[in-house]
């Protein structure tokens, strides 16, 4: 997903926690000193410029690193995902 935060374009990635019609709620959770710790913040539909949607696989563990692998870029077209009361 990619917003527009004034005159910028951020991404963001996360778990749709909410669609309140208005705006949409992503989730991220994240462990810090043994604790989980969440993380959630509010996209106003206005500001966001793309939203895909990827399978969720399994998660790696934040206390072992895993080696990282060469990734083809993500395809940027939209994957037709609809938005209540979208003003487009």
């Amino acid at each position: 997903m990619s917003y527009r935060a004034g005159d910028i374009v951020l991404p963001a990635t996360g778990k749709l926690a909410a669609d309140s019609g208005k705006s949409i709620f992503l989730e991220e959770s994240y462990h810090q000193l043994g604790h989980v710790k969440t993380f959630r913040w509010e996209i106003p539909y206005p500001s966001i410029i793309q939203l895909n949607e990827v399978a969720e696989g399994p998660k790696p563990s934040a206390s072992v690193p895993t080696p990282r692998e060469e990734k083809p870029e993500p395809d940027l077209e939209p994957s037709g995902l609809s938005l209540k009361n979208n003003p487009a």
